[in-house]
């Protein structure tokens, strides 16, 4: 995943406010200390619902047609 893909959270943050299936786009990527990606969620009307961290195993990259 790189900068700006549009992901799909695979597990629930309830501390976020955020389900499984919530779809985020990617604002960071990390390298260090292991690749992991900053992901922002929005409402509806663009506003964040959270930014968090998060490793490949808790999101998948989803393509626009699948939206």
């Amino acid at each position: 995943m790189e900068l700006y893909d549009t992901v799909r959270l695979l597990v629930d943050l309830p501390e976020e406010g955020l389900a499984a299936g919530a779809i985020g786009a990617v604002v960071h990527v990390f390298e260090e200390p292991h690749r992991a990606y900053e992901v922002e969620f929005t409402d509806g009307s663009g506003r964040t619902i959270a930014q968090v961290p998060l490793t490949s195993d808790q999101i998948h990259q989803v393509a626009p047609s699948d939206l």
